[in-house]
């Protein structure tokens, strides 16, 4: 071979040389990352929520993935928009990848027992989280005792001056299991009490503006109203506003749970009542502990609770629910730094001048 040839082969040589180098580097890494020969990959919760609408939900997932973090866990979290399909299909998304547990915030709780069974048969445990998926067999259930928090708010507007003795139930979805047993705790308090329940309304999805659309074309009834049962506090900023239009702002009392915000602000103002806490770091940080623990292949075995999910008894962590008001506002929402003193009392100008 001539000079001239080798001189202009050596530059190709090189090139193809480094693009083989190159190559190899990247093919090594992205097989690194996913796993190697001899190393075990990190574990993975697949986490499948409703949607972030409810303002709590963005709450519990921070909490819920910096907590498995801390543990060496990863989480890949799917948000479904409320819609069950949506839902479905991620889930059976997470099933391929594959996670080595499942966390689900049920959309409709009758529409999930399929693919839950297709989890099973992956080996996949299952976490329903915060609400019931009825006849699915989760390995675990950790949920809030809803039908409390439907009896403090019972409680709290039977402690109110009710002149006609009427109250409205503008509640959740029947789909979510926690609706009825919300909607239990609530009644049951009513029939103790001799209260009249004059209309109850389930808002599809959650949707506030259902709840809102009620009162509008109910402006009649109102009149004959005591007080207004809202299934979240979502649904009662809905209502609040509403009401505000009305110019009754106040005069019917409000309740609520989840202690968005607003209806914190709304309670140290005096126009709702009061608000059930949950405090959803304690849940998200044992939902997430379980979680990492059988994630990591570890069995659960110090549940001693359960409950029925239509067919089977399954293992069920219980947590309990707080009644919050104007009295206990800054002991328990502020005290645990769930909101801000200064952001709870915004718009109350003689709390902030002291």
């Amino acid at each position: 071979m001539d000079k001239k040839r080798k001189k202009r082969l050596l530059p190709l040589l090189l090139t193809a040389l480094c693009l083989l180098f190159l190559t190899g580097c990247t093919s090594g890494g992205e097989t690194q990352s996913e796993e190697v020969d001899g190393e075990e990959k990190e574990p993975l919760i697949g986490m499948s929520f409703d949607s972030f609408l409810i303002e709590r939900w963005q709450t519990d997932r921070d909490f819920f993935v910096d907590s498995a973090r801390e543990q060496g866990v990863s989480v890949n979290v799917q948000n479904a928009n409320g819609d069950v399909e949506t839902q479905i299909s991620q889930i059976r998304y997470l099933i391929k990848k594959p996670v080595d547990v499942l966390v689900v915030i049920s959309i409709d709780a009758d529409a999930l027992s399929d693919v839950m069974e297709e989890a099973k048969s992956a080996g996949i445990p299952v976490i329903a989280y915060d609400r019931m998926i009825r006849n699915g067999n989760a390995s675990l259930y950790v949920s809030f005792d809803t039908e409390k928090v439907g009896r403090l708010m019972g409680e709290a507007i039977s402690q109110q001056k009710l002149e006609h003795n009427q109250v409205l139930m503008l509640n959740g979805p029947v789909e979510d299991n926690n609706v009825l047993l919300l909607s239990k705790g609530f009644r049951d308090v009513m029939e103790e009490k001799g209260i009249h329940i004059a209309d109850e309304v389930n808002c599809a999805g959650w949707k506030p503006e259902e709840a809102a659309d009620y009162i509008n074309s109910h402006k009649q009834m109102l009149d004959e109203v005591d007080g207004i049962m809202c299934g979240n506090d979502n649904i009662a900023t809905a209502v609040s506003r509403s009401l505000a239009e009305l110019r009754m702002a106040g005069k019917i009392r409000i309740v609520g749970q989840d202690a968005d915000l607003e209806a914190c602000q709304r309670i140290v103002q005096g126009t709702q009542v009061m608000t059930v806490y949950k405090p959803v770091e304690n849940m998200a940080k044992t939902a997430a502990g379980y979680a990492c623990r059988m994630a990591k292949g570890e069995q659960i075995d110090d549940v001693t609770e359960t409950i029925n999910d239509g067919t089977y008894d399954i293992p069920y962590v219980v947590l309990d629910p707080v009644a919050v008001n104007k009295e206990n506002m800054d002991s328990t929402i502020i005290s645990a730094g769930f909101h801000l003193e200064e952001d709870v009392y915004l718009y109350v100008p003689e709390h902030n001048k002291g």
